[in-house]
């Protein structure tokens, strides 16, 4: 790989909007050795990265840390992670890390040179800063559309004939409840990643965007993509392991199951080390690397993820994960988002609280605890449902859960 290859660049042929504005490509300052962005607003930050890219220069987009410390060699970049302990950490990577995947994307998705990019969230993100920078590499016109009142993103995306699409189930939930009657026939793809894209929303975008091809995949900030679904995906899969990435499940003594364990996943994918904070989930052996995620495989190579091993827990000696709970409830109900929250219990270790964003429904209450109770058991279905105006996020676009937590507290 040429020196070229192993960094990213600003392509002569493409283009760069914050929302519907241009971005200049020239007469922008030679950027320093390494740039520490401040991606509070988003014209600024997009004119910074441009420079920083046309200078071969390291970069870090961030919000809300003090990146005083922070620093990289010229072909490596620090991104933040989007994960829900509301501390980000910097993910320091090299940028050849990224770069290949998108040379990958390119040939599984066919982009062309018609094809224009777009994403909804904010650039401190990995995922709308990996969009960002795919389009401006391969030489498509990228859009940051962050700024953009999410009542006000469709139009941008049929007006300027968007073909691709990165967000995560959150942000695709608000482009549906924002949108009035206008479809986005122009759409043919949306990579959705993030988190689980639930039902609900999958048929709301489906019915928006009748011509795209709904494709989520599965990743992390540390390791970028490990699985991609398809059509023939098992539902409540998140489908089978992206080229040149080898996933194993692993038993508590580090053996390989067919049972539930911790997912590790070895690719030439993965992230250096954090330049910012630490995870203690976080382990590498044998090349192979774990974030403490679990989950389990099918016979023919299919994941399934049960959840965070830091969110997993007991209840009457019976393994819980969370995760699964909230799925299940935003299946089964009008409810596009909720969270399971644990407390502790003197007799059975903890009891769950359900908290479901919208207004105060009693019925809707009963019936998501009588649910509940079918499928999971009494031990295990939520004691309490709570219900929020509007859950808090973090600026991946996942539920806050720490500042959740305590909304709960507040509420005793």
């Amino acid at each position: 790989m040429t020196d070229n290859q192993q960094r990213f660049r600003w392509h002569p042929d493409a283009q760069l909007f914050a929302g519907a504005l241009p971005v200049p490509s020239t007469g922008v300052r030679p950027a320093s050795r390494f740039c520490a962005i401040d991606a509070i607003t988003t014209a600024d930050a997009l004119t910074a990265l441009g420079a920083a890219l046309q200078s071969g220069s390291g970069f870090c987009l961030y919000e809300g840390i003090d990146p005083s410390g922070l620093s990289s060699e010229p072909d490596q970049f620090i991104t933040l992670s989007g994960g829900s302990s509301g501390q980000p950490k910097g993910i320091l990577r090299r940028q050849s890390s990224w770069i290949d995947s998108f040379d990958t994307n390119a040939r599984l998705f066919g982009y062309t040179a018609q094809d224009r990019i777009a994403v909804l969230g904010r650039l401190s993100h990995s995922l709308a800063l990996y969009g960002v920078l795919e389009s401006l590499h391969l030489g498509l016109d990228a859009f940051a559309l962050d700024a953009v009142p999410y009542r006000k993103q469709a139009a941008i995306l049929a007006a300027r004939d968007i073909s691709i699409l990165y967000a995560t189930p959150t942000q695709l939930r608000l482009l549906a409840l924002g949108t009035a009657t206008e479809g986005l026939p122009h759409l043919r793809l949306i990579l959705c990643g993030g988190g689980a894209l639930d039902d609900s929303t999958a048929q709301s975008i489906q019915s928006l965007c009748p011509n795209a091809e709904i494709r989520v995949f599965y990743g992390a900030a540390e390791t970028s993509f490990i699985t991609l679904s398809g059509p023939d995906t098992p539902h409540a899969s998140v489908g089978q392991a992206y080229p040149e990435v080898t996933i194993q499940i692993r038993d508590p003594d580090g053996q390989k199951t067919t049972q539930i364990g911790e997912v590790w996943v070895r690719s030439p994918y993965l992230f250096d080390r954090y330049a910012l904070g630490h995870a203690d989930d976080t382990q590498l052996r044998d090349g192979f690397l774990s974030v403490g995620e679990m989950g389990r495989l099918d016979r023919t190579g299919n994941l399934y993820l049960m959840g965070r091993k830091t969110r997993m827990l007991q209840i009457a000696d019976q393994t819980v994960f969370p995760e699964g709970i909230e799925a299940q409830i935003c299946a089964a109900t009008p409810i596009a988002a909720c969270a399971i929250l644990p407390r502790p219990d003197p007799v059975r270790g903890h009891r769950l609280i359900a908290v479901l964003e919208g207004p105060a429904n009693a019925d809707l209450a009963a019936e998501v605890q009588q649910l509940c109770r079918e499928r999971f058991g009494p031990l295990i279905a939520p004691k309490q449902v709570l219900f929020h105006p509007a859950l808090p996020l973090l600026g991946s676009g996942k539920i806050d859960l720490p500042k959740l937590s305590k909304w709960v507290e507040d509420q005793a």
